[in-house]
């Protein structure tokens, strides 16, 4: 990982390729995509099934593509009971967090004769993605977490899980043990394009779904942007993203831990430590290349440092906070003296972590707050995945006669000056 004095030409040139690292998907990869949706769009069931048989399990059917009451027995039994008590830790905590989003419908009468107001509903079903990576034995748990809870928590009361089977045409059973935490009785063994198809445009086993959300490779993602309009999607998810921002005294191997653990994701993801000091970059450099060879997804993180990792020196916090807000990164963490101090000047982060003892981890599984994050700059205009992403909000509006005759003239007049005199017209008639 190189250090950068910041700012110097150097230094803006590895800002400018963060920030234009784009997606990473080509031509091909949409053009595949879309031959998927379509398909399965036609051919529903089976097209979905010909698909998780060619490139996840050759055992599932059409028949033994939802999870059945048993295998969630099967799997409740299996799963150890370290597992299920960090399980329901960090469901619960999620909980918590998630109902401080609830939002309730009002009224209000403003003027005499005048009712507005704002109807907050569900939607009526919602479909979440949980990768199963590694052909299922590597289960993305919290996944399941992140999109359930907040669904259930809105009340949406229809909620299906696709997730893509191993092998042997089964779920994981961690996977199935959250989902059966979360209240998710409705699984599906099926990832990728595919998957995100059948959820848009529903199938005769898989129904439609109003809203998706959930994490995935390229395929899912570009499925998500190409069947978003037909469905809500939470967002168009780019690659992970890490920024610190330390000053002196931090840990540099607090530091180097910290900016692999997003390093590892992918080979696009970007880890970038920011500091006012020069000992402090330099520390952070050798540890990192202690603790990179201890990873088992070393090479992967190796080409993320490569290509979109750095080490920024900046005279000193408020200049690298300045620096942050123009990349808005995914997960800001602050590593310096009274870190509460420096919030106000933050603008633009998906996830705020602060001290030397909220690694970005604790974030990902356990604290409460969603890890669904805007990323590539995004969080300049976006927020995380909640509990409003399952929620509908619909105007409410009442004139009484008298109070309708008192407004009428001016919403004539604005209309028939926008040109639109049926319009007018509506209103006028009454008059």
């Amino acid at each position: 990982m190189k250090i950068y004095p910041y700012p110097s030409i150097h230094a803006e040139q590895r800002v400018k390729e963060t920030l234009e690292r784009g997606l990473g998907f080509t031509k091909q990869d949409q053009e595949a995509v879309e031959a998927y949706l379509e398909d399965v769009k036609k051919r529903g069931d089976e097209a979905l099934v010909e698909y998780t048989n060619r490139f996840d399990s050759d055992k599932v059917t059409i028949d033994t593509i939802q999870v059945t009451p048993e295998e969630f027995d099967i799997a409740l039994k299996s799963v150890d009971a370290a597992f299920l008590k960090a399980l329901d830790r960090s469901a619960s905590q999620l909980e918590q967090f998630h109902l401080r989003q609830k939002e309730n419908s009002w009224i209000d009468t403003p003027r005499k004769g005048v009712v507005v107001g704002r109807l907050v509903k569900p939607v009526s079903a919602a479909g979440i993605y949980a990768p199963g990576a590694k052909g299922g034995k590597t289960p993305l748990v919290s996944s399941v977490l992140m999109g359930g809870i907040p669904a259930k928590v809105a009340g949406v009361p229809s909620i299906h899980l696709m997730t893509p089977p191993m092998e042997n045409g089964s779920i994981n059973p961690h996977i199935l043990a959250a989902a059966h935490r979360t209240g998710i009785t409705s699984v599906f063994k099926a990832g990728s394009a595919w998957a995100i198809a059948a959820l848009a445009y529903g199938t005769k086993t898989v129904p439609k779904v109003d809203v998706i959300v959930g994490p995935g490779n390229i395929y899912v993602t570009l499925a998500k942007k190409l069947v978003s309009g037909t469905v809500g999607i939470d967002m168009i998810a780019g690659p992970s993203e890490i920024l610190i921002i330390a000053d002196k005294d931090a840990n540099p191997d607090f530091l180097a831990a910290d900016l692999l653990s997003q390093a590892e994701h992918d080979a696009m993801a970007s880890a970038i430590l920011v500091t006012d000091s020069q000992c402090l970059a330099e520390n952070t450099v050798a540890a990192l290349s202690r603790q990179i060879e201890n990873l088992s997804r070393k090479e992967i993180a190796k080409k993320s440092i490569d290509r979109f990792g750095a080490v920024l020196v900046v005279p000193d916090i408020e200049t690298g906070i300045e620096l942050s807000n123009r990349l808005a990164p995914e997960h800001l963490e602050l590593i310096v003296k009274d870190p509460f101090d420096y919030i106000d000047q933050v603008q633009n982060a998906g996830a705020l972590f602060l001290g030397p003892y909220t690694p970005e981890p604790m974030g990902d599984y356990i604290a409460g707050p969603n890890h669904v994050l805007p990323t590539a700059g995004t969080a300049r205009f976006s927020s995380a995945l909640s509990v409003e992403n399952f929620i509908k909000k619909t105007s409410l509006i009442h004139y009484s006669r008298e109070a309708f005759q008192k407004e009428a003239d001016d919403v004539i007049r604005l209309a028939e000056t926008e040109g639109l005199y049926a319009h007018a017209n509506s209103v006028r008639i009454r008059k």
